[in-house]
């Protein structure tokens, strides 16, 4: 076996450090586009020493680099927060302070060609995980493509459903919104996908709210909890009124029917997608998708200072 270099090892040691970011990223990858911004710097100028003011100036240039190298705004960008330079860049160990500012650390320092060629690529494989199809569904042409035909669009959305949770809540919300104004009614999400409430996800002009969940209720346990968190989070009038629908992955039909026993419905993925090949307009399937775009883009398109 290769004996690793003293060098080897202090790059795996930094490239673990943004893994460590990415993976705790959630609507923005800020952590990684940052350190990109200050290696660059050190890259082109010899930097090591930054400013709060200039590690904002390297955090910009970064986000607008990914950004064009990306094609696409998606989880790339944020309002500056100070948090940042002074928690988030030292708690990966990627600055130190020092006097009024903060200097780069010498691993990163020392790897920085290498990380600089390695994070974008990491950040993109990242995004493009969360992601999927989505980028592209911001274009018309793409879009009406992809609705010509029922089997285009049915096969677009079943493979990327099943991506992340978020794909799955924005994907049935878009599929709903679609079906219910066939009958003229309005749905309107409350939370953001990665929102810790628990509470109502879709609400409607007509007294129904819908709760999404992208598991599988195949155990007594797991029905339970969710029948205790839907009586914690609604009032008991609301589900007595059949009010109350939960949209998820898969159910057991004895827990389904244990649920409709408290007068909560439930609807599954294949019934959604059962719903989806119920558009016959191309206009129809086309407006799913580009409100798959737009929900993203509202929770998760970069905007910066």
């Amino acid at each position: 076996m290769k004996t690793q270099q003293p060098d080897d090892v202090e790059l795996q040691a930094c490239k673990e450090q943004v893994d460590l970011m990415l993976a705790r990223s959630k609507t923005k990858v800020i952590a990684p586009t940052l350190t990109l911004g200050l290696l660059q710097a050190h890259l082109q100028a010899g930097e090591t020493q930054f400013s709060e003011g200039r590690i904002v100036e390297c955090y910009l240039a970064a986000v607008r680099y990914m950004q064009r190298r990306l094609g696409h705004s998606l989880h790339i960008g944020a309002k500056w927060e100070d948090a940042y330079s002074k928690r988030t860049l030292p708690k990966y160990h990627v600055v130190t302070p020092n006097g009024s500012g903060y200097r780069l650390a010498q691993p990163f320092a020392n790897c920085a060609k290498n990380l600089a060629n390695w994070i974008p690529a990491a950040i993109a494989d990242y995004i493009g995980l969360k992601l999927g199809i989505v980028p592209r569904l911001g274009e018309k042409a793409f879009r009406a493509d992809t609705a010509a035909t029922i089997e285009g669009f049915l096969e677009l959305i079943e493979k990327n459903i099943d991506t992340n949770p978020a794909n799955f809540e924005l994907i049935c919300f878009a599929v709903l919104r679609v079906h219910l104004e066939k009958f003229a009614c309005r749905i309107y999400r409350d939370t953001r996908t990665a929102a810790h409430d628990r509470g109502v996800d879709i609400s409607t002009n007509f007294g129904v709210v819908y709760q999404i969940k992208k598991l599988r209720v195949f155990d007594r346990k797991t029905c339970d909890a969710i029948a205790s968190e839907l009586r914690h989070n609604f009032d008991q009038q609301r589900l007595d009124d059949g009010k109350v629908i939960l949209v998820i992955d898969d159910i057991r039909k004895e827990f389904r029917d244990y649920l409709i026993n408290m007068k909560i419905q439930s609807i599954t993925r294949s019934e959604l997608l059962k719903l989806a090949r119920q558009f016959e307009a191309p206009e129809d399937r086309e407006k799913v998708l580009r409100i798959v775009h737009e929900e993203f883009r509202r929770e998760y398109e970069g905007v910066v200072n």
